[in-house]
């Protein structure tokens, strides 16, 4: 880390820039604290503190002057709540990709009465509900945010939004709220695993075979790809192993035993009684 020393900001470039505003540049420092900023004798429009370590935004002097603070890249995760009292004509502010979470930590920016111009971009605080909304009815006077326009329509309904106290403050603790995310597996890296082929160790008997065939090879090609084989265990296609053709004895048919019942048809002797009717006797006339 490096110590923010007025000996720093006067080695620092220092210009006009395109829109013909005094800058200073402390890009890239590895500052982590912002401090002596009183050595500027407020002669700057513009000072980009970009590419750094700051963590607080704070310290500052009164600096009438500044108009532009450049705070990209740095680790930012609290506000002054006083911020106000010591800029008070800042009109834009850039402190995209920063540490802001929640929406409780951009309320100090509602003490800079002529702010703008507002990027909160790549910040986690952009990905609360009703983020967008949130900023523009905190901010009164903000004119752009996220490099967006901010709309009549979105003033409206940020106003019905939060209404009451009770409403802004409801949203607030639903933005303090944190969900552990899941954990995804790599698509690319399962995609790998099920192409990759599964490893098998060869049996005894395809060892020998394949140094067999190492003995018996002709080409140097031919060895190394034997060897590749035998250290991989993925045996060639055209590698004949003996024993392999060999086929297991084939279990007979069980047959099915029924018992078979003989029933014998016994036909009765119907056996015909002749009854000898004696003739009538004759009557005589």
């Amino acid at each position: 880390m490096v110590k923010l020393t007025a000996d720093l900001i006067w080695k620092c470039p220092h210009f006009f820039n395109a829109l013909k505003e005094r800058e200073l540049d402390l890009r890239g420092n590895k500052i982590a604290v912002i401090e002596n900023l009183g050595a500027t004798e407020d002669q700057f429009d513009t000072i980009d503190l970009s590419d750094n370590e700051i963590v607080k935004l704070d310290n500052f002097p009164y600096l009438k002057r500044l108009g532009t603070l450049l705070i990209n890249n740095n680790r930012v995760t609290r506000i002054n709540p006083n911020i106000g009292e010591f800029l008070p004509n800042l009109h834009t502010l850039v402190l995209t990709n920063n540490r802001l979470v929640n929406l409780v930590e951009i309320d100090p920016l509602s003490s800079l009465p002529k702010l703008q111009f507002l990027s909160l971009l790549d910040n986690n605080i952009t990905k609360k509900p009703n983020y967008r909304l949130y900023v523009i009815h905190k901010l009164k006077s903000l004119r752009v945010l996220d490099f967006k326009k901010v709309k009549a329509k979105e003033r409206l309904e940020a106003e019905n939004l939060f209404a009451s106290k009770e409403a802004e403050e409801e949203i607030k603790k639903e933005s303090t709220k944190t969900v552990a995310p899941k954990e995804v597996p790599n698509v690319s890296e399962v995609a790998e695993e099920e192409q990759m082929p599964k490893v098998v160790a060869p049996t005894p008997e395809q060892i020998l075979a394949i140094k067999a065939a190492i003995v018996n090879s002709q080409t140097l090609e031919e060895v190394a790809r034997l060897e590749k084989a035998l250290q991989t265990g993925q045996l060639p296609a055209d590698l004949k192993i003996p024993g392999d053709d060999t086929n297991a004895a084939k279990g007979g048919d069980e047959k099915k035993v029924s018992d078979i019942q003989n029933e014998s048809n016994v036909e009765p002797d119907n056996m015909d009684e002749d009854k000898n009717e004696e003739p009538a006797p004759m009557e005589q006339e």
